[in-house]
């Protein structure tokens, strides 16, 4: 299930970010996502449910 809520973002930033999407053929609420997921991942606190489940995973 997905939750919406309200980003502030930079404008210089959301740009950046769009430029990647677009590089990776995803769209900027995807690539936020993305960087999200492997923030977590990183910090080894991605769900583990999620890991299981292979959601959002490209």
């Amino acid at each position: 299930m997905k939750k919406n809520f309200a980003l502030r973002i930079d404008s210089e930033v959301y740009d950046a970010i769009e430029r990647w999407a677009a590089d990776e053929f995803r769209s900027a609420n995807g690539q936020i996502e993305w960087i999200i997921a492997e923030a977590l991942k990183k910090a080894k606190r991605y769900p583990k449910k999620m890991k299981q489940d292979g959601n959002n995973e490209k």
